[in-house]
């Protein structure tokens, strides 16, 4: 993504908050982030280059497996303007019951 504001303040809080509750994701998410800001991702095929696990939903929502797939995080991607705006974080069975179209 290459720009400071790849990530808002919003979404960083909801990172930090999960990895809070949830210890074991830490590493998981903080190597998931450090790749996010390092990326230049300007379509979805760049993105599955480096996450071969990403799936694709409308409206440019994008579901990343993190930390083996015991955990998912759900984004808006921005590629034009280099942002990813955090819309959910949880476990894989929290996940489950989510009602994404």
């Amino acid at each position: 993504m290459n720009q400071a504001s790849f990530l808002n303040e919003d979404g960083r809080d909801k990172l930090e908050k999960f990895m809070h509750k949830h210890a074991r994701a830490r590493s998981s998410l903080t190597s998931w982030l450090a790749v996010a800001q390092d990326a230049a991702w300007k379509n979805p095929q760049d993105m599955k280059e480096r996450f071969s696990s990403v799936d694709f939903l409308t409206d440019k929502r994008v579901i990343f497996n993190i930390g083996g797939n015991n955990y998912r995080l759900v984004v808006l991607v921005r590629y034009v303007e280099g942002q990813l705006l955090i819309i959910k974080i949880g476990t894989h069975a929290e996940y489950d019951k989510w009602k994404l179209e």
